[in-house]
């Protein structure tokens, strides 16, 4: 069993009965230099790495270069499909000419959460003024929680340590199996 929910009736008073469900993460590196072989993976290295050591199972892991159609093709997919409950993409968030994925994100993308992108911003300024010109977008399509993460592997940290902190609940949220005032934080 992937954890039930009771049906003790409104959603305040539902409580988990079993164990939790597994959060499933799909990851989509953009990159032009790893999907032409140049280049290695880190960044996404380091994402699968956080989401094993929190339990958490690998949906999908897929590399595409820095290109619209790519990109919408895997988030549409993994989301409508409901193949993933959190998508996490690094790579093109920055302002060069090939940095489309936020782009792409906004295409794909249901509902907007600023608040994540703004915070994983704003986690990178502690350590370098260049998270300035970070684009990240995050939100939900279907189910998903879809969050786009730079593609240095020290941005990638930033992100996680911010993720780390609010995923859980989102996904339960997502998943209709908490509401707000449930989260640790009372969120």
């Amino acid at each position: 069993m992937r954890g039930a929910v009771s049906d003790t009736g409104p959603q305040e008073g539902r409580k988990r009965v079993g164990p939790k469900p597994v959060v499933r993460v799909a990851i989509l590196t953009v990159s032009d230099g790893v999907s032409e072989g140049w280049r290695e993976d880190t960044s996404g290295d380091r994402i699968e790495s956080w989401a094993r050591e929190r339990g958490y199972e690998i949906a999908a892991r897929q590399v595409v270069p820095d290109e619209v159609d790519g990109i919408v093709s895997a988030l549409r997919a993994w989301a409508d499909h409901g193949a993933a409950d959190l998508a996490v993409t690094t790579g093109g968030t920055g302002i060069a000419e090939r940095d489309v994925t936020p782009e792409a994100t906004a295409a794909v993308l249901e509902r907007t959460i600023p608040g994540i992108a703004e915070w994983i911003r704003a986690s990178g300024l502690d350590k370098t003024p260049y998270a300035a010109l970070g684009r990240a977008a995050a939100g939900i399509r279907a189910r998903t929680l879809i969050v786009n993460l730079p593609g240095s592997p020290a941005g990638v940290a930033d992100g996680l340590e911010v993720l780390s902190r609010v995923v859980d609940h989102a996904v339960e949220l997502l998943r209709g199996e908490a509401c707000h005032g449930q989260g640790p934080e009372g969120v």
